[in-house]
């Protein structure tokens, strides 16, 4: 509902918005058609004025011939330069409109997402944690229920980091700590930690060894979890996810493939967008908040690098992150 009032009232503006603006050109153009005819009247007059007996009379028709071509000049010269200011100011002003007004619909979006993916983990915990103190059950059952408990609340933390982080990112107030790193086990570690917390999931990794990168070692693994948490997403439980790491002279090559549903091509570019996700958030059936692929962008960028998405073969995306070594 909210979508579709949002899009109304865009609709409205946008109308409104060009209706004035053929309305100041036309009083543009119209303007100029009356000083030109009120240039025209004067030149007239003037020409009225003078003696045809006048052994001058040549020479004045001339130069008020001239003066009349010089004001046409002038006032055709001061329209175009007005219309050229009134046409940039009227296209910077509509995109920062259409902006404004897709930041807000993706806004809206974002807490709705968000207050779906606070309320879930904490109602599952405290279902767990009554269930725990009402019923006396056996070892295993308590462990399940425990196991299951710490995954919302891993859930929870990494839904929280997400947001703390795009904030300082976007504020750029947070302070990149480079070192040396083995990205081979960066990405091992969170390959292992994914199937942990998954049990059910399944990832092919073909991850070269000793891959060292200078970067932040916390950005990067949430790079890594982000592109994981996406592709699972989107993945059926009985395909895996396929994972590769590969240095390629002194570029670094990280890509994560999904069998989903694939992206539209004109959704690619706006994927990486704070708040963009694919559809409506009040019929999506996904979690998300658009937060993650915004992150892995930003962080890629931040190291020197790039992310991008293309289609993967026979079905689904595929992610890759390139990073250049030699950038400091």
């Amino acid at each position: 509902m909210k979508s579709r009032n949002t899009s109304r009232k865009l609709r409205v503006i946008t109308i409104v918005y060009w209706f004035l603006l053929l309305y100041v050109v036309a009083a543009l153009v119209w303007w100029f058609s009356l000083l030109e005819r009120q240039n025209r009247q004067m030149t007239d007059y003037k020409l009225q004025e003078l003696v045809k007996t006048d052994p001058d009379y040549h020479l004045k028709v001339k130069a008020i011939t001239s003066e009349k071509r010089r004001q046409t000049r002038k006032f055709a010269l001061e329209g175009v330069v007005f219309l050229g200011l009134i046409i940039i100011s009227a296209i910077y002003v509509y995109r920062a409109t259409r902006r404004q007004f897709r930041l807000s619909l993706q806004q809206q979006n974002f807490m709705m997402a968000i207050t779906h993916e606070l309320k879930t983990p904490i109602a599952v915990t405290l279902l767990n944690l009554e269930t725990l103190q009402k019923h006396r059950l056996d070892e295993g059952r308590q462990q399940k229920l425990i196991a299951n408990t710490i995954q919302e609340a891993n859930r929870l933390n990494t839904l929280c980091n997400n947001i703390l982080l795009a904030s300082q990112l976007e504020a750029r107030a947070y302070q990149l700590n480079r070192v040396e790193l083995n990205l081979s086990e960066v990405v091992e570690d969170c390959i292992a930690e994914f199937e942990n917390h998954f049990p059910g999931r399944k990832i092919n990794g073909n991850v070269d060894q000793q891959v060292f990168f200078t970067g932040e070692h916390l950005l990067l693994q949430v790079l890594v979890n982000n592109l994981l948490e996406n592709a699972q997403k989107y993945t059926p439980r009985d395909i895996p996810i396929k994972v590769d790491l590969a240095e390629q002279m002194q570029r670094i090559v990280l890509k994560v493939a999904d069998h989903g549903p694939g992206i539209p091509e004109d959704e690619k570019r706006k994927i990486f967008e704070k708040f963009y996700r694919i559809g409506n958030e009040a019929t999506r059936n996904t979690k998300g908040t658009g937060l993650g692929l915004y992150l892995c962008k930003r962080i890629a960028n931040d190291h020197g690098g790039d992310i991008s998405v293309k289609n993967n073969e026979p079905q689904g995306s595929v992610f890759t992150v390139t990073l250049n070594k030699t950038t400091v």
